[in-house]
């Protein structure tokens, strides 16, 4: 599974040689770093027979554990957007491949003071494979918000996933008390505590006691881990009046399933002839960068973005030119037909025509969502931003396999049709965007017009001026005593990938 990518909840407070042949390294580390194809496919315990997501034969070959570290070096000194700022370590001092890989990223920090690169990870590829294709991953069914991870630490539910083992059991604004007899807020049993809300098994039951919404009283569910199915776009619908020419969804993943919920979502909100959209993205962590693009021309149309750029993905200066063409790369335009994710490939995307779109934003607002909301601004798209700053993050990733390990490195970043993507810091709501921060709101259902971010959406839209709630700021204070919420997500839902 992924390296240190999930936050969880905290604890009480968290010589030169010759080259030898391949798969022979098992003392010397060249000075020089050689190409990555001299180590490909030279495995420890190389994988046999045949893949089933490409129908052909694992490449894998005999080799050792050095192999497998020289090619992670040369892969990120081939392939990393800072490889001129990573120190190349002996790889010897590691383990293995993915503590080596661990290390080779770069040291330097945003504006803010925060790390340049947070993102990089590993899967498994098998899990890969099935996480990225299917959608499917073991869990309950419940996304989680973490309002503090240390005591007195504060957890509740911000949404379930219809039809999973939580369907039905507990819902939006639960407010969990204790895991398996642990204190949630005080407990020091961390291990047992993240235990229960990160199953490592299917069929894991662990027994939570919460307070519901607009309750007092705690009561008891169990829940028992299973492969969940994601539904990336849930609530879509009109509002209702006087707002009933208001279009509203939830859209919580960039995943393959996503393109046939959002094509089946634009179609019905077109047909309800709505005048403006609600696109929340609260805990949308990103994913495929091409799901973004039909995303993004679905609500825009064809009058805005014929001919203009969705992104232009910038790469190291190594691979500055397309290898396909020995040209400069070209622009990734806008997408206007389904690309065959979950719908036949070819087919005439639906548009809304939109000339502006409120976006409902949080810190676990990442990567392909900001890729959305800073596509539609290249092309004059007015988006209007409510909530919290966004987690910053204008770069992406191209997976590669070795050895039955699919690694995540920065290999580009995106900018848009204005060449606009210095965004390490997040989009700050009325700052980089017209919009208002609106604090998470878990004491009304998603879609509720009450909802705080919904309802500064609705304000910000009916004063025709742009005035914010005054509320907002208090409400942030009562809710997490000002700190930020943390959306918890393995890596695979909170990224921006390209496919191959």
């Amino acid at each position: 599974m992924q390296r240190a990518v999930s936050l969880r909840l905290a604890a009480l407070t968290a010589v030169s040689l010759a080259l030898p042949a391949c798969g022979d390294n098992v003392e010397g580390v060249p000075d020089q770093i050689l190409d990555q194809a001299l180590y490909a496919a030279h495995c420890a315990s190389p994988r046999s027979g045949i893949d089933p997501a490409t129908e052909a034969r694992y490449p894998d070959g005999e080799g050792s554990v050095l192999d497998e570290q020289l090619w992670v070096r040369s892969w990120i000194n081939d392939q990393y957007l800072w490889y001129s700022e990573v120190t190349y370590t002996d790889p010897r001092q590691y383990a293995n491949a993915v503590d080596y890989f661990d290390v080779l990223r770069t040291p330097a920090k945003t504006p803010s003071g925060k790390d340049k690169d947070q993102f990089h990870f590993i899967y498994k590829t098998s899990d890969w494979e099935a996480l990225s294709q299917s959608g499917t991953e073991a869990s309950y069914g419940v996304q989680w918000a973490l309002l503090a991870s240390s005591p007195p630490r504060s957890l509740v539910v911000a949404y379930t996933q219809p039809g999973s083992p939580a369907d039905g059991k507990i819902a939006r604004g639960a407010r969990v008390i204790q895991i398996d007899g642990v204190d949630l807020k005080n407990g020091s049993d961390i291990k047992t505590l993240n235990a229960g809300l990160y199953p490592a098994n299917l069929g894991e039951a662990h027994t939570f006691v919460v307070v519901d919404l607009g309750s007092s009283t705690q009561r008891t569910v169990t829940l028992t881990s299973a492969n969940v199915e994601l539904a990336p776009v849930q609530r879509v619908g009109t509002l209702p009046p006087p707002n009933d020419h208001v279009g509203y969804f939830l859209f919580t993943d960039h995943i393959a399933t996503a393109e046939k919920g959002l094509v089946d979502a634009i179609t019905q909100l077109k047909a309800a002839g709505i005048t403006d959209l609600v696109l929340d993205m609260r805990y949308n962590g990103g994913g495929y960068l091409d799901i973004a693009s039909e995303l993004a021309y679905m609500i825009a149309g064809p009058t805005a973005t014929a001919g203009k750029t969705f992104e232009l993905l910038t790469f190291n200066d190594k691979h500055a030119v397309d290898p396909d063409t020995g040209r400069p790369r070209a622009p990734e335009l806008f997408v206007d037909r389904t690309e065959g994710f979950s719908v036949t490939a070819g087919q005439p995307l639906p548009y809304l025509g939109l000339s502006r779109v409120f976006v409902l934003t949080g810190p676990g607002t990442c990567s392909a969502s900001e890729s959305v909301m800073n596509s539609l601004a290249g092309v004059d798209v007015e988006v209007i931003e409510i909530g919290d700053t966004t987690c910053g993050k204008p770069y992406g990733f191209l997976p590669e396999d070795n050895c039955g390990t699919t690694f995540f490195a920065i290999q580009f970043k995106g900018v848009n049709n204005k060449g606009f993507g210095d965004y390490a810091d997040g989009f700050v709501p009325g700052v980089n965007f017209h919009g208002c921060v609106a604090p998470d709101d878990f004491d009304h259902a998603l879609g509720d017009p009450a909802e705080h971010q919904l309802a500064t959406a609705l304000a910000y839209r009916d004063s025709q001026g742009g005035v914010c709630l005054p509320s907002a700021a208090r409400r942030a204070d009562q809710r997490t005593g000002g700190a930020a919420t943390v959306i918890p997500k393995p890596a695979w839902r909170q990224n921006r990938i390209v496919r191959r």
